[in-house]
């Protein structure tokens, strides 16, 4: 049987969930490259290969894209630096795996993240970026209190605080000093914090 040009090629189409991840992931890729307030709607449609109606059907607005993309990398985040403690033994471990996760995600998004922290506000992003931050102030806080079960609530929650901004300077700092390797930077904040956590004579 011969066949001709005729004989039309079967579309697999995408399915709702893989289109969103696919228009998030061209979203962090052009907010990373121009900055928020540079990128339009219609740019990022073209590049995804969707049309500008479409991409509002799914976000609403550029806005809700943006916030979209915060809200993927917050459950990333958690879900990685959670695991990261769950899966350690020892509490000195718990505490560095947390903050080996913490920058191997920096490094996996690192143009992306480093835009959102420095971006300014930006109304509901804000939120959103600080809903990622108590995110990890709270992982941090629960492994803290075995640590330290006799320092007040308050106390832990300022160190928890503490540790997460030192851990945005240190990325941001990163990005100055290349050949600090995310194990570098974890190992830095273990120096700077386990003495200081770690049990009398631990």
């Amino acid at each position: 049987m011969r066949y001709g040009s005729h004989v039309k090629t079967k579309r697999v189409r995408m399915s709702r969930a893989d289109r969103e991840r696919q228009m998030l992931d061209v979203a962090e890729e052009v907010f990373a490259e121009q900055g928020y307030g540079a990128v339009s709607m219609e740019e990022i449609a073209v590049r995804v290969g969707v049309s500008k109606p479409m991409l509002y059907e799914y976000f609403g607005s550029k806005e809700g894209l943006l916030l979209s993309t915060i809200a993927r990398a917050r459950s990333e985040l958690g879900e990685a630096t959670a695991r990261a403690v769950g899966e350690a033994e020892s509490a000195e471990d718990k505490l560095y795996s947390g903050y080996l996760a913490y920058f191997r995600f920096n490094e996996a998004h690192r143009r992306s993240w480093l835009v959102l922290l420095q971006e300014p506000v930006l109304g509901g992003a804000a939120g959103e970026i600080e809903a990622i931050r108590r995110q990890q102030t709270d992982l941090i806080i629960s492994q803290m209190e075995p640590l330290a079960p006799d320092r007040p609530r308050r106390a832990l929650e300022a160190y928890a605080e503490i540790i997460v901004g030192a851990c945005e300077r240190l990325a941001l700092w990163r990005t100055r000093n290349p050949d600090v390797t995310v194990e570098d930077a974890a190992r830095h904040m273990m120096d700077l914090t386990w003495n200081g956590l770690a049990p009398p004579n631990g």
